[in-house]
């Protein structure tokens, strides 16, 4: 066996070293996508019709519903950070997947169960009625509900964490075929997730509505089941991450305790007096090692030799290794950009909830005999990424590549950047669309109509303008997020770096969640409805006013982001760890990433 084949801190399920020709690669990286698909085969459809589930079934006020939903979907993102740093540390990647999967088959199983028995669900009642006195799901049932409802997020957290940085290790950043793949498996995850979507907003979403939320939510259940069987399924073939039983956020923090401790110490003028370990004995870690930068300089404090102590192993509290440095400054640095993206996310909870809830009260046929369900208008940008994804990775990136030589066409910070600003023109476009809907209530006399029993005498398709630019602005910013985060982060803290992106969105959610108490409390005695977003008739809040406002925030947010993109710059890749032939071609890649991000 040729040393070449080997990949370096990966293993077979069997704990021995994987070969390139036997584990891992493209091939077994479908494997990975396949049950991503599912996942989201069995969860979009909670995503934007669960609003309707708690309104209609549970009998939740219509803020209060969205404000569930966003609660639930933020904590299934916040969540992820518990998960990933379990999966680096202690578990590995694959058990957190498996873990993870069957806590949400549970969850799915539980909700499908409930949502069966009328026993556990308050009265049928029409909570549109204006005299109607529904009864809302309490005691026993409440709680049946939310332990289901937080299994899914518990385990929706540990898939988002590990799963896709386990299909990551499948591909060799240090050879450039397999990085190319890499970029081309960020691009392909996102297909699989519109893939998914696809069945979940048309078949999920229209048995939910026709059928029976039972009948929906026990195929969810089912496509769980399928997801966790083909992921199980690659096990002799994948390469798996070695847990090293370290944590290497422990590490960061030490970095911070030191500099504090060394606050007062005077920085050499030359970084080579900083201490690292010696390399010539500690040959087996050479690739975790980093060059000096001259950057966030106060961490270098924490490098600072106070004494020789040639023969004792120092204090890591105290004192900390340059590779040790760079890795918090790393962390450091992308914090800007992480913040940045909040908003983002505060503009998709509304697409999930009172665009749904819009929806419902316009014409949904698309012929005489057939209604779309308000809760599948996702599947109108959903099904455009199918097409337009491939076209992207296949077309768009290589050319763009011959053109800038980055290896993703274009940068990470350029893409993300493009979806800001896309996630501003939905907002104003949703705002406009909403204007055309209440005048249309209104010239008509139906602003006091009940949804869908009198629908407005507008198609629902006027909705698909805005669900149509936020579907591209998803497919530049999340992807290039995911795939920033990964290729920034240290190698021991991938799961945690992907965890980036769903912090970001589970604080989004929060951030929605205050935004519209904050709206509703501002305007409850300027408006006859008692807020801009407050009741259940949604024909006489001022959704438009609200859509307006995240347009000219998420503007902001914007320009806020073009400042902290440009003084970026990308984490120098070390050569140590080349050899042979592939140093002059993947140097290459690196000198690129290594250009400072421009807007």
């Amino acid at each position: 066996m040729e040393k070449a084949e080997l990949v370096e801190g990966k293993v077979d399920w069997k704990g021995r070293t994987a070969r390139k020709d036997k584990h891992g690669g493209l091939r077994n990286s479908l494997l990975v996508l396949g049950a991503f698909a599912f996942e989201n085969m069995a969860t979009i459809a909670l995503a934007v019709n669960l609003v309707t589930y708690f309104s209609v079934v549970m009998h939740f006020e219509l803020s209060e519903a969205a404000n569930t939903v966003t609660n639930y979907v933020g904590t299934s993102y916040i969540l992820s950070i518990i998960v990933a740093f379990l999966a680096d540390t202690y578990i590995g990647r694959f058990k957190a997947v498996l873990i993870s999967a069957c806590l949400e088959f549970l969850g799915l199983g539980l909700l499908a169960l409930q949502a069966h028995y009328p026993k556990l669900k308050p009265p049928l009642c029409n909570i549109f009625e204006p005299n109607a006195h529904c009864a809302q799901v309490s005691g026993r049932n409440s709680a049946i509900l939310f332990v289901a409802l937080y299994l899914v997020a518990a385990g929706s957290s540990g898939l988002k964490a590990a799963l896709p940085t386990h299909g990551a290790d499948q591909f060799d950043e240090k050879d450039p075929k397999e990085a190319t793949q890499l970029s081309s498996f960020f691009n392909w995850l996102l297909l699989s997730v519109c893939i998914g979507g696809v069945v979940s907003l048309t078949i999920f979403v229209w048995i939910q509505d026709n059928k029976g939320w039972d009948y929906g939510l026990g195929l969810s259940t089912l496509a769980m089941f399928l997801g966790i069987i083909m992921f199980a399924s690659g096990l002799p073939q994948y390469r798996i991450h070695s847990v090293q039983g370290r944590s290497a956020i422990t590490e960061i923090i030490q970095v911070y305790v030191a500099a504090i401790r060394n606050r007062k110490l005077q920085l050499p003028e030359d970084s080579a007096e900083l201490y690292e370990i010696n390399k010539d004995k500690e040959a087996a870690l050479e690739v975790k090692f980093l060059p000096h930068r001259d950057v966030f300089r106060f961490l270098d404090k924490a490098a600072i030799v106070r004494s020789p102590t040639p023969f004792e192993t120092p204090n890591q509290w105290k004192l900390c290794t340059v590779t040790q440095v760079e890795n918090a400054k790393v962390i450091l640095g992308m914090v800007p950009i992480f913040c940045c993206t909040f908003f983002m996310t505060v503009c998709l909870a509304q697409l999930q909830t009172f665009s749904v809830q819009q929806g419902a009260t316009m014409d949904t046929r698309i012929t005489k005999s057939f209604k779309i369900p308000p809760a599948s208008l996702p599947i109108i940008p959903i099904a455009f990424l199918v097409i337009l994804v491939p076209i992207y990775d296949q077309v768009f990136v290589p050319f763009a590549r011959k053109i800038t030589g980055h290896i993703t066409g274009i940068t990470h910070l350029q893409r993300v950047g493009v979806g800001l600003v896309l996630s501003s023109l939905a907002m104003a476009s949703a705002a406009i669309m909403e204007v055309k809907r209440k005048n249309i209530a209104r010239t008509h006399n139906m602003l006091d109509a009940i949804p869908m029993f009198q629908p407005l005498p507008i198609s629902v398709f006027w909705l698909s303008f805005q669900y149509f630019i936020f579907g591209i602005a998803d497919m530049f910013t999340y992807v290039g997020l995911l795939e920033f985060f990964y290729s920034q982060a240290p190698i021991d803290l991938k799961s945690i770096s992907t965890c980036f992106l769903w912090s970001s969105m589970a604080v989004g959610y929060y951030m929605s969640t205050v935004v519209v108490k904050t709206v509703n409390s501002a305007t409850k005695g300027i408006t006859r409805s008692g807020g801009w977003l407050a009741g259940n008739n949604i024909n006489r809040n001022h959704l438009n006013l609200f859509y307006w406002m995240l347009s000219v925030l998420s503007l902001v947010n914007f320009f806020v982001y073009l400042i902290v993109a440009m003084r970026y710059k990308y984490r120098p890749q070390s050569p140590e760890v080349l050899s042979g032939s592939n140093v002059h071609e993947l140097q290459n890649v690196n000198d690129d990433q290594k250009v400072e991000a421009t807007l």
